[in-house]
């Protein structure tokens, strides 16, 4: 018969099981044995990429490897030679993609089911991460599925509530059942925040734990404000300088970034509104707004020096899970103007640390905007208040929740599987 000792031989054949159950030592032995998992994530988008999700992953798989966890991971290959990480501590397997439409540099991995077995069937997860709905992420859930290897999901992209900003408001429905159905076969969903949580519960959703994000404030700081930068933008030491960091794309709401922008003009002299990234609607934007400053896609210490040489962060976005880049505002010390929910409702104290407002609500963001450009000046309190928060905000604690998340559950199945087994012996004498 299998039991949980052959389970752990064939994981960690450098462990003698069997000895350690003829020994009084073994239950205080066996937290020891689980410690280390082998976590695979199977994701669609991962850096090279620059977006929320990529970066996020990085992070947490930066994070499971420093608490020593054997971690995997299952993607698209990506455009102009992409290969494999050569790092030893991180096994990638590269599927083939398709570019998504509408997004030249995102890719759309295909179904993968046979080479997953294969793979799996040799070198088997203790648990998979499944971090994006796609084809490909469908196919690792059905192989996991067979392969009783436990899988848990994020939802890391409302695509539901994307599917309006392309005409395609019809299909929201299908989308929705669809990210339901996908949720519910695995054994738990995370997410970002609380109102994310109770939106998806209400769909009917089962199992869903919030993990929370975290921001690298030593990267992310007021120390990075560069004059250059403000020169380069034609902006005085008294000007007031928006910025907003994102794909420039329909679901990003940016329209709204540009009225709040003209009605700062009109209340404060001198404001210039700065837009970092890319996408779709950038080539159409930069002609209808000429004096709007598009820097493109930045990352690393220069994406800080942007981030901190502007005062106020415009975020008009309503299909957020979270919104990353309201941190990284924060911890760069920029008031930042937002809707009522998500990264927002978590960390802003409305007119403490940012201003918040009600969600949907354009012309309260475009007053609220104008409002920080007329008082910019005696807002420096609010400024620290954001830098202050933000610094307590660190990965760590969130990657060692995610470790929790995923193997927690099953750690506890196992302790209680050695238990039984070990009660069952004492029982028949070994």
């Amino acid at each position: 018969m299998y039991s949980v000792f052959d389970r752990f031989r064939s994981h960690h054949p450098e462990t003698d099981l069997i000895n350690k159950l003829q020994s009084a030592q073994i239950i205080r032995s066996v937290p020891n044995l689980i410690k280390r998992r082998h976590i695979c994530i199977v994701t669609e988008t991962y850096p090279p990429e620059v977006n929320g999700v990529a970066l996020t992953l990085a992070r947490l798989v930066g994070g499971l490897r420093l608490l020593g966890h054997l971690v995997s991971i299952v993607r698209p290959r990506q455009p102009k030679g992409d290969t494999a990480a050569l790092h030893t501590e991180i096994t990638e397997t590269l599927v083939p993609s398709l570019p998504l439409p509408g997004y030249s540099g995102l890719r759309l991995g295909l179904p993968a089911g046979k080479a997953l077995r294969r793979k799996w069937s040799v070198n088997r997860p203790d648990v998979i991460y499944v971090a994006t709905e796609g084809p490909l992420g469908w196919s690792a859930l059905r192989i996991a599925q067979r392969l009783k290897i436990p899988a848990f999901s994020g939802f890391h992209t409302s695509f539901d509530r994307y599917s309006r900003y392309y005409h395609l408001g019809w299909l929201q429905p299908c989308v929705a059942r669809y990210l339901y159905t996908f949720h519910n076969c695995t054994q738990g969903t995370l997410v970002a925040s609380p109102d994310l949580r109770d939106r998806l519960c209400a769909m009917g959703m089962k199992n869903v734990s919030i993990l929370g994000r975290g921001v690298d404030s030593r990267l992310f700081t007021p120390v990075r404000r560069s004059a250059s930068v403000r020169r380069a933008w034609r902006a005085s030491d008294h000007h007031v300088v928006a910025l907003y960091v994102g794909r420039v794309a329909a679901e990003k709401n940016l329209a709204l970034a540009i009225a709040a922008y003209r009605a700062m003009q009109r209340v404060a002299s001198g404001v210039k509104f700065a837009i970092v990234g890319d996408g779709p609607l950038r080539a159409t934007l930069q002609d209808k707004h000429p004096d709007v400053i598009f820097c493109g896609t930045h990352h690393g210490e220069e994406l800080a020096r942007l981030y901190a040489s502007a005062d106020v962060f415009l975020f008009p976005s309503k299909t957020e899970t979270f919104g990353n880049v309201t941190l990284e505002a924060m911890a760069s010390g920029l008031i930042v103007v937002a809707f009522d929910y998500a990264a927002a409702r978590m960390h802003i104290r409305d007119g403490e640390s940012g201003v918040l407002v009600p969600y949907g609500n354009s012309q309260a963001f475009a007053n609220a905007a104008a409002n920080v450009a007329e008082g910019h000046q005696s807002l420096i309190q609010m400024r620290h208040e954001a830098r202050a928060h933000a610094t307590l905000l660190d990965w760590q604690r969130v990657v060692e929740r995610f470790a929790t998340l995923l193997v927690g559950a099953q750690e506890r199945e196992v302790r209680d599987e050695v238990t039984s087994e070990i009660f069952a012996a004492s029982l028949s004498g070994y």
